[in-house]
């Protein structure tokens, strides 16, 4: 297969994560016989540094005409200040809007050799395995904003068409795995949740009689996340709603830096990323998680690029690396802890391992 991956690194620890997962990609691309061109193009706040934009024309033109885009992380506490006009966070906001990526797909599982990481009992812990979508280019986010010396608003709003389908993409994948679909929204309060409930209610009974559902709020939501997470498949919500979940729902397996995610919209290119941030805090140190950059490449070559067993591969071999007891220091090690490069080292050294069988 050839393929334009896009790789955008962004700021803080972004370099670092991304030079990972590009060493990870070039073993699958050598072992399988692809082609894979992968340019690096400015983003974030080393965007905005270069050319005054966090996503500079050239760079939205090389991810319009790529396969796929990994990107590592934006921001930069030179640009932390929320009223500036310009900010490295526009830049991922632009690139989805401009992509039409609306779906975000967030999955949640955990790994037996790290439930110690966890802030939760291991008893709560065992069979998680959980798909978040979230809606990405609607709601409160995108709504028109106001703002006087007295007073503020955010207006939220969504069309029928925008929670259509984010639904259909939400249920597509429940039918692939345990059929059970969780659409989590406030109906007791929100007009836009109302719609939202009245439009999956309708989209699930006419095009997927076959995946169970139910409707849950938020804040009920946000509880049994945590108290019953194993009873979750899929779970599909509103932007805002689906942002603070992801992250709650990233605490389960103990950090940040185990969780890959897919920016997906109607066709296959999809931007690929670790759900954490940019780390300005221990960026150039070397001490930064790469698996969840891998994961994220994993992901990639599953979603993007339709290579299901190099991506099964991929994961297996970050398993197998966690499994021998390689973990960064966000992972709380007994002794030493594995540096950036060391971690990825020990997942390139796995896949080579069940490459050459």
């Amino acid at each position: 297969m050839k393929a334009t991956i896009a790789v955008l690194p962004g700021d803080g620890i972004g370099p670092e994560i991304i030079r990972e997962a590009v060493k990870m990609l070039r073993v699958i691309e050598s072992h399988f016989g692809h082609e894979f061109d992968l340019p690096e193009a400015l983003f974030g706040a080393v965007a905005i540094d270069a050319t005054g934009s966090p996503l500079p024309p050239a760079t939205l033109a090389l991810a319009e005409r790529a396969d796929a885009i990994l990107f590592g992380a934006v921001g930069d506490p030179r640009y932390a200040d929320p009223t500036l006009k310009v900010r490295p966070e526009q830049g991922i906001l632009g690139l989805r809007k401009a992509l039409g990526l609306y779906a975000n797909l967030r999955p949640v599982t955990i790994h037996n050799a790290i439930l110690d990481v966890s802030p939760l009992k291991a008893e709560y812990l065992q069979g998680v395995d959980i798909m978040v979508v979230r809606e990405l280019t609607g709601g409160i986010y995108f709504g028109a904003k106001t703002r006087t010396a007295d007073s503020a608003s955010d207006l939220c709003t969504y069309s029928v068409m925008e929670v259509e389908r984010v639904v259909r993409t939400a249920a597509k994948l429940a039918r692939g795995r345990r059929r059970k679909l969780t659409s989590v929204d406030k109906a007791n309060v929100m007009e836009t949740s109302r719609l939202w409930r009245e439009v999956t209610t309708r989209v699930m009974a006419a095009e997927f009689p076959d995946v169970a559902l139910d409707h849950m709020y938020i804040d009920s939501a946000a509880m049994h996340l945590l108290r019953r997470p194993a009873d979750f498949d899929v779970i599909v919500t509103e932007n805002l709603f689906g942002d603070v979940l992801t992250d709650e729902a990233a605490m389960l397996p103990g950090s940040l830096g185990m969780l890959p995610s897919a920016s997906l919209g109607t066709g296959t290119r999809g931007i690929y990323e670790p759900i954490h941030g940019s780390a300005p805090d221990i960026a150039g140190q070397g001490i930064a998680n790469p698996y969840a950059t891998i994961l994220s490449a994993a992901l990639l070559l599953r979603l993007s690029l339709g290579l299901e067993t190099e991506a099964l591969a991929v994961e297996a071999a970050v398993a197998a690396a966690i499994t021998d007891g390689i973990r960064t220091a966000d992972l709380r090690p007994k002794g030493r802890p594995a540096s950036t490069t060391e971690a990825g080292a020990a997942v390139l050294e796995r896949l080579h391992r069940s490459l050459r069988g």
